[in-house]
């Protein structure tokens, strides 16, 4: 995953400490610290601490987890840093391998512990009597609460050692202090119905979440978080682990009989290894991890700052409104609707243009033409430059809709190189969409996507690409086969890096939306590389809030995409009044994908007056910190608050109309209690202890179902500060 550039150490406040006689080392992060001790004598790194700050002092005094001995527990199961398959250990390794004899029990012995710079510390191991070594790296950022890990492996030996087998690789194991219970948060859901979130108690034994889809997939995303099962929203303490990686992943909560719960990261899943020839090396993705005492909302706003701290590529930017043709036209593009539509889009305030498929040759429907990347001949007769000009010329930037991993068996590109696709040689290629995957693990199938893709930007002047992946990983091996033959399952995601890499360095004004079906790769690695992300296909303002909702707990709506699409949706059939769409998609960053020329003039009149409305709360949307005041599905509102230095915005909706009592005043957080706001459109004021303790009454709701309200609060200059 790339990070910025992290800051000298010179004046730089110490983020890691090593008492070098006990072999402590203590991470420390701006709310808590995280504790390990190197024990030389066994060769393992043991856990300590995870959780409230400490002195080092007392870190070096405190005592490893101790288990009762006997012959049948493992006396080092939970409580290791990196466990590996050997020696008496029964849980789940974090590492595992096969040697060339066909042999894996791994002798882990210490090498040494190096402090790299005041952020970064690495353990280095190696097996005691086989070539292989690997590295524990550990990384806390200048700021925050994020402990970054990975994992480096190397194989030390000559050819006469023969290869070794990856079976097992995981970024890291993160060992959780002692509860009487435990309690398990994720997302789960589907195609359009991404983001459900889920708590449930942690069962004893092994719990896990993946994906063997080649991507990061629909059905789950690779996080989840704990707790002692009595944190809420704002308090309580919180454990959150995430992997940084696009491709399949798979994570094991394994908690046993004697107490112990740890988590386990890692790329790929059951039979997606990986080969060490000797001399080979390999670094796992990196996975992210914090602790916080402020509940589920303070750790999705310490993600939050993580990522446009250390992540996003432009984080400082205010995302544009685009205005995407999909549903307006389907596969019927050409110049001429396109222009008409362009010119719409523009009269409501969009700033963005994005022609999305069917421009490309043999594009008349999804079933052929994917691969063949020139402009449609009988729909773009003179190419798509007068199309981006004209749309430049309207004050807007131009984006297009690109698919790059995949192809059509009837394309020109498949006739020629049927090799390139994910397959196994003796088996049929099973189609989706009708559509194959290209295999990106290959240097000369990412050569030629880069070629193509770096020509189509430079002779269109295309200023945004959105990125789409439309089927899962089916037959997923490689010709040459073998025991790594299923290495694609991590390997292609890598090749799209460097494809993403290559395009962000030769084109620094380029601006990228990964989409895959909708939510289907969204994760820390992609968004290293991309500014934004489709949040899903579903567009149904309604079920958007809780898509929406569970997309928030790990990730900013700096990069959440959401559209204002036709009603009835396309999707559902729900009708939805405009003003419950806009506000729905103004709790992220706001696309239109309706077919504007279908909208009466009133219509187009509310949308510009509503445009410019987000633009004016944008930035406090999308750089500010967040607080989910009512999670959907909890009662008849749902809202959501943005805080950003002096300005506050609240998002209000009522899905459905139900007879009962008053909804009682929206207790507001983050404020400072000795200032005054003051109601940017009604003129009222209110404290800060006020807001945050009785609360903001509620605007008045249009009557019915789908009615909606925004509040934009600022603080009432000179009002008096917190102390």
């Amino acid at each position: 995953m790339p990070t910025r550039p992290v800051p000298s150490s010179t004046g730089a406040s110490r983020r890691v400490e090593l008492d070098e006689d006990s072999g402590t080392v203590l991470l420390r992060t701006d709310q808590g610290a995280y504790v390990f001790r190197v024990d030389r004598a066994a060769g393992i790194v043991r856990h300590v601490h995870w959780g409230a700050a400490l002195p080092l002092a007392d870190a070096v005094a405190l005592p490893p987890w101790s288990e009762h001995d006997n012959s049948f527990a493992g006396r080092w199961d939970g409580t290791e840093e990196y466990p590996v398959d050997g020696g008496a250990r029964f849980g789940v390794p974090a590492f595992e391998v096969r040697f060339a004899d066909g042999s894996s029990p791994v002798e882990a012995t210490v090498q040494d512990v190096v402090l790299l710079d005041h952020d970064h510390v690495a353990v280095l191991l190696r097996d005691r009597t086989r070539p292989l070594a690997w590295q524990l790296h550990y990384r806390v950022p200048p700021d925050g609460d994020v402990v970054e890990r990975w994992v480096e492996f190397a194989h030390t030996g000559t050819s006469q050692d023969g290869d070794v087998l990856l079976v097992r690789y995981a970024s890291a194991h993160w060992p959780l202090p002692h509860r009487p219970d435990w309690r398990l948060s994720s997302v789960h859901g589907g195609w359009s119905a991404e983001g459900r979130l889920q708590r449930t108690a942690l069962p004893v034994g092994e719990t896990a979440l993946g994906s063997r889809r080649g991507h990061t997939g629909h059905h789950a995303n690779p996080w989840a978080a704990l707790d002692a099962g009595d944190a809420g929203e704002e308090h309580g303490e919180v454990w959150v682990v995430a992997l940084a990686a696009s491709g399949s992943w798979r994570i094991t909560a394994q908690r046993t009989a004697a107490g112990r719960t740890g988590v386990l990261v890692n790329e790929g899943h059951e039979g997606a290894e990986l080969r060490l020839r000797p001399g080979g090396r390999h670094r796992t993705a990196a996975s992210l991890a914090l602790h916080t005492a402020h509940g589920f909302g303070g750790a999705s706003r310490a993600f939050h700052r993580h990522l446009r701290g250390h992540v996003l590529p432009c984080p400082g930017e205010v995302r544009p409104v685009l205005y995407n043709s999909w549903e307006a036209t389907g596969f019927d593009v050409s110049e001429e609707n396109q222009i008409a539509l362009a010119r719409r889009a523009a009269a409501v305030g969009a700033e963005l243009f994005v022609l999305d498929d069917g421009w490309f040759r043999g594009r008349d429907d999804d079933r052929s033409g994917l691969g063949d990347w020139t402009p449609h001949p009988t729909r773009f007769p003179r190419g798509l430059r007068p199309l981006a000009d004209e749309v430049h010329r309207l004050g807007m930037a131009f984006g297009l809709w690109v698919e790059p991993e995949m192809v059509n068996a009837d394309s020109d590109l498949y006739r020629a190189r049927p090799e390139w696709v994910v397959h196994l040689p003796d088996r049929v290629a099973t189609e989706l969409r009708h559509q194959l995957v290209l295999d990106f693990s290959r240097p000369e199938v990412t050569e030629w996507a880069f070629g193509w893709l770096s020509q189509v930007v430079t002779e269109n002047a295309v200023d945004f690409l959105k990125w789409d992946f439309n089927r899962s990983f089916t037959e997923a091996g490689v010709a040459a086969g073998g025991p790594d033959a299923r290495r694609v399952h991590v390997e292609h995601a890598r090749g799209l890096y460097r494809v993403l890499d290559r395009l962000r360095a030769e084109f620094p004004r380029l601006r990228i939306e990964a989409c895959a079906g909708g939510g289907g790769r969204v994760d820390p690695g992609i968004l290293g590389r991309t500014d934004q992300v489709w949040t899903s296909d579903n567009t149904d303002a309604v079920d958007r809030l809780r898509i929406q909702h569970g997309f928030s707990q790990l990730y900013p709506a700096h990069v959440m995409s959401a559209w204002v699409t036709d009603s009835p949706n396309p999707l559902t059939g729900r009708a939805v009044p405009l003003r419950f769409r806009f506000h729905s998609a103004m709790a992220g960053v706001l696309g239109i994908g309706g077919d504007l020329t279908r909208w009466t003039d009133a219509e187009l009149a509310e949308t510009a007056e509503l445009v410019a409305v987000y633009q004016d709360i944008r930035p406090v949307v999308q750089h500010g910190e967040q607080f989910r005041l009512l999670a959907p599905g909890e009662g008849p509102l749902t809202a959501v608050q943005y805080l950003d230095g002096d300005r506050a915005v609240v998002l209000v909706w009522r899905p459905s109309t139900a007879f009962g009592p008053q909804e009682p005043p929206l207790r507001l957080r983050g404020l400072e209690s000795a200032a005054r706001y003051r109601d940017e459109d009604t003129g009222r004021e209110w404290s800060g202890a006020t807001l945050m303790g009785f609360g903001l009454p509620l605007p008045d709701l249009p009557a019915g179902d789908c009615a909606s309200g925004m509040i934009r609060l600022r603080r009432v200059e000179g009002s008096g500060r917190d102390a």
